[in-house]
């Protein structure tokens, strides 16, 4: 079975580039069904599911290759390479954020162009950096996800999520959160907030544009500032918007920041 079928990797759209769409934790490529769609009349538009999520083959998730975000890169780079596709656009949330970072610098002739929706290369501090926690709250949130991962998801997706106001949007990733294997959710949850990625992006040359919320409960403002201030050739944009999660909570200004950064590609 090919990264492709393993992945369940969908193409839609047309055009002699493409842009490819790699989900966060605990969800699938169905969470861009509102935004992916805009991009179809310029580009072969490009998603699938992280191993162990959605339609992926989850037989083949392997705990020993998918302890790092090595695993998840190497399977972007496999897509891509099936698909004989270069120079794309890749989009990554969250957590996916950095693995395209980790394929962008492995394989440049592969990825052209980043879109980091709410990255975070540490979600510990580390005097100076402030990337949020405290590495004693990490593992605790951990251990509460290994004791009881349902009670953790139906807490903390509304608190990822951020939109109070909408309730249904808190309900669609609590789903998601609890359609996944247990065991592969608390896998990749440690993989997700124990990595350290500061050096990765130092090494990323693509332009990328780092797209924020002003209200994260995930990832602060001082983040924002260490990827713009350490990143080579980062563009800034905080949206206004809340949560950890605007691609689904507002996607239109999601849309609109990420289609003025591929402007350029669409007109090549």
């Amino acid at each position: 079975m090919s990264t492709v079928e393993r992945c369940a990797v969908n193409i839609t759209g047309s055009g002699d580039k493409a842009i490819v769409f790699l989900h966060g934790y605990g969800c699938d490529s169905g969470m861009w069904r509102k935004v992916a769609p805009a991009f179809e009349k310029d580009f072969r538009v490009v998603t699938y599911d992280l191993m162990g999520y959605g339609k992926s083959a989850a037989t083949h998730y392997d705990m020993v290759r998918y302890a790092t975000l090595d695993g998840h890169a190497d399977d972007l780079i496999a897509i891509l390479e099936e698909l004989q596709l270069k120079d794309v656009v890749a989009v990554g949330h969250s957590v996916s954020a950095m693995t395209i970072g980790l394929a962008a610098t492995r394989r440049p002739d592969l990825i052209g162009r980043l879109v980091m929706i709410c990255p975070s290369p540490s979600y510990a501090n580390d005097n100076p950096y402030v990337g949020g926690f405290e590495q004693r709250d990490l593992l605790g949130l951990l251990d509460v996800l290994d004791v009881n991962y349902l009670g953790w998801a139906h807490e903390m997706a509304p608190q990822i999520m951020g939109a109070s106001d909408r309730p249904e949007l808190a309900k669609e990733l609590t789903d998601s959160f609890c359609q996944t294997d247990p065991a592969i959710a608390k896998h990749f949850a440690r993989v997700t907030f124990l990595s350290d990625h500061r050096s990765d992006v130092k090494a990323i040359a693509q332009p990328t544009l780092v797209l924020h919320c002003q209200d994260d409960v995930l990832v602060p403002p001082s983040v924002w500032t260490w990827l713009t201030d350490n990143m080579q050739n980062a563009e800034l944009i905080v949206l206004e918007a809340t949560g950890h999660c605007p691609h689904i909570s507002y996607p239109e200004a999601t849309t609109e920041a990420l289609a003025e950064f591929v402007r350029p590609r669409i007109a090549a």
